[in-house]
């Protein structure tokens, strides 16, 4: 996606659904561009060093990480491969992990995954792709075409995040099921991964919100 299409994207979420359109127009340009990794290899390593981790952990650990190659930018896998299990988990790495990075470097370097070939792949094969690779699920995958292929339709309804969210905004009795969620972001096409992104953003502003609350109490 172009900044014009995040644009675009967000004036139809508007037009089509006043109930989110409320929060884009509220919340205002879309920034999910500003998440993107370097390039296809960091940000599978990013992904796999973030799991079960909070952010600032996680950027911690991945700093560390990156730290271990010249110029502080990972090469290709071969460079990852060559590195032992101590040096891994000397940043802070589980055992588990460093069994998900040998798994990718493996994959990348017999070429049973192919990174140039992602950004030519449909959405669901790039999923096929990656759920292959020890340690990725959907999820990750699908966080991966939103946001380092910029695919523009993306709606990852197994996110509690997404669920809550919509929840929150359409007011429902109970937190809808994927089902639900399909059908209440069929307004959203074919901008699905930049309504996302807004809902993500509704769930920060309640927490910002909780928390300058029970600072002024």
């Amino acid at each position: 996606m172009q900044p014009a299409d995040y644009e675009k994207a967000r004036r139809l979420i508007m037009r089509r659904d006043p109930v989110l359109g409320a929060a884009v127009k509220r919340i205002g340009p879309c920034g999910m561009a500003a998440r993107q990794k370097n390039d296809h290899l960091t940000a599978l390593v990013g992904a796999i060093v973030s799991q079960q981790l909070s952010t600032k952990a996680a950027a911690t650990i991945f700093g560390r990480f990156v730290a271990l190659f010249p110029g502080g930018a990972i090469p290709d896998a071969a460079a990852i491969h060559v590195l032992d299990d101590k040096a891994l988990r000397g940043v802070g790495l589980s055992g588990q992990k460093v069994g998900y990075l040998r798994d990718l470097c493996a994959r990348i370097g017999d070429e049973r995954l192919r990174l140039d070939e992602l950004d030519a792949l449909t959405d669901e094969l790039v999923i096929e792709r990656l759920t292959a690779v020890k340690g990725f699920g959907r999820w990750t995958a699908e966080m991966f075409l939103m946001f380092r292929l910029h695919r523009p339709d993306v709606l990852p309804v197994g996110d509690l995040g997404i669920v809550i969210a919509i929840q929150r905004l359409y007011r429902l009795r109970k937190r809808p099921d994927a089902k639900r969620v399909l059908k209440i972001g069929e307004a959203w096409r074919p901008y699905r991964s930049v309504a996302s992104w807004y809902l993500w953003q509704t769930l920060h502003e309640a927490r910002a919100k909780t928390s300058n609350v029970e600072r002024r109490t």
